[in-house]
């Protein structure tokens, strides 16, 4: 089993390709982004495409690619984090429902890009089984459903499944039903951001890598190599950004690991199913996501060890044996048939969060400063959506994507060690105890539903 470096997905392309050119010397632009990631990448895309006279250029501490984007579930998913009602007290109820249907359109959106630039990143459309392993975790999804018709989601967006309904699609052991959204969609996300770095290359954007930025001032972002002075200068550093100075507290880097087995025999697809190729979790608090990737395997993840004090990110995405074990006896226990498949990968990666787990976007024409991040793991089409936006907010032009319900929003800062290492881990251990209050008697936790609203979950 190898594990850690950049993960399965750059690992299967052979690695992230030629080293792009780091920055040489001071420069002007009239874009400089920080992070080239999905958001980055994206912005970059839509910026050039809106107008190609723009300067633009990307700067990236490792390689494109490197953080969540290139070790991702590769979920192209039309939900986001956070809890509707603080998007609601920000911007209103509206605005709350156009974010909803245009993140479900986004997800056709990454599909368009990929059509129209003939990209292959293993992109299928095939929607999401969030699966309730007993009833407890039924309860809860039922829920869900509740609150999610009260803003605005549908029948046709998300609806129940039977445990009969289920098991003709898939059959995981234990199951009493699913939700199911047709709005998520498959993808190989190395591939994915590949092919886009590429494409916004070809549009005349210079991405400069190994290029670490310390500090991000007003109109410009400053280098080993010298400061890169812009008239914006956009932060998209999503799990990075507490290296940044000044930003310690405005994002928390939360790890995630995944899994991945050898591809599976024509035997063992037959005992699961698992045709359609859905995305997957379960409806647990601490859960688990897994994809049927196009070759055969299955890549599972979840959370291992959560947070790391002062805000530290690893560099090699090393897994933890107990993290790998602990995945495997989950996939196991889902798809006993799986259980002797082998794990030919684990890696870890982190993912951004702010303090009341919503995503903001955003820009100040005074000091040219612009922002996008704190997905918590939902930004590969988020970010899509976001990056629309700040377009049309660098470029003055306002309309429905600079009206949506996370653009101009201010998360508060987390709290200072050791009060940050403290809570996080805690509010995780709380959660997992929930998980086994609710597996050992069988109905919903009314101590994770206190928590869900004291963390800024729900």
């Amino acid at each position: 089993m190898r594990t850690g470096e950049l993960g399965f997905w750059w690992h299967s392309l052979g690695g992230p390709g030629p080293a792009r050119a780091p920055l040489q010397a001071a420069t002007d632009a009239d874009v400089a982004i920080v992070g080239a990631g999905y958001t980055g990448l994206w912005s970059a895309y839509y910026l050039k495409r809106a107008d190609p006279s723009l300067r633009i250029v990307v700067l990236e501490r490792e390689v494109a690619g490197f953080g969540a984007s290139g070790r991702n579930g590769g979920w192209v998913s039309g939900f986001f984090a956070g809890a509707p009602r603080a998007y609601e007290r920000h911007s209103g109820r509206d605005a709350l429902i156009a974010q909803q249907r245009l993140m479900f359109d986004a997800v056709d959106e990454v599909g368009r890009f990929l059509a129209e630039h003939s990209l292959e990143a293993d992109y299928l459309r095939s929607g999401l089984l969030d699966v309730a392993l007993g009833p407890a975790q039924a309860a809860n999804q039922r829920e869900r459903v509740r609150q999610a018709r009260m803003r605005g989601v549908g029948e046709r967006d998300l609806r129940e499944l039977t445990g009969a309904q289920l098991e003709q699609r898939v059959r995981v052991a234990g199951a009493q039903g699913a939700l199911f959204s047709p709005h998520v969609a498959r993808v190989h996300p190395a591939k994915l951001l590949r092919a886009l770095a590429q494409t916004v290359e070809a549009l005349g954007v210079v991405i400069h890598e190994h290029t670490p930025v310390s500090e991000i001032r007003p109109h410009s972002a400053i280098t080993p190599a010298g400061a890169v002075r812009a008239r914006w200068v956009l932060r998209a550093t999503e799990g990075y950004t507490s290296s940044l100075r000044g930003c310690r507290r405005t994002l928390v880097p939360m790890n995630s690991s995944m899994i991945i087995t050898r591809p599976l025999s024509h035997a063992q697809w037959e005992q699961i199913g698992w045709s359609g190729q859905e995305l997957m979790s379960d409806g647990a608090h601490v859960y688990a996501y897994l994809q049927r990737t196009a070759d055969g395997r299955i890549a599972i993840g979840g959370r291992g060890v959560p947070y790391r004090f002062g805000s530290r990110t690893d560099r090699d995405g090393a897994t933890a044996r107990a993290t790998v074990r602990s995945l495997h006896a989950q996939l196991a226990a889902m798809f006993p048939a799986a259980a002797s498949a082998e794990v030919e990968h684990a890696w870890s990666g982190v993912l951004g969060v702010p303090r009341d787990w919503c995503a903001s976007v955003g820009c100040d024409p005074r000091s040219g400063l612009a922002w996008a991040g704190g997905y918590v793991g939902e930004g590969v089409a988020a970010s899509n959506l976001a990056a629309r936006a700040l377009c049309d907010l660098l470029l003055g032009r306002e309309g429905e994507l600079t009206a949506l319900a996370w653009v101009g929003r201010a998360p508060r800062a987390w709290e200072p060690e050791p009060l940050r290492w403290v809570g996080i881990r805690g509010m995780y251990a709380l959660y997992r105890a929930a998980d086994r209050a609710e597996r050992a008697s069988g109905r919903p936790s009314r101590g994770a539903g206190v928590l869900d609203v004291l963390s800024g979950r729900a």
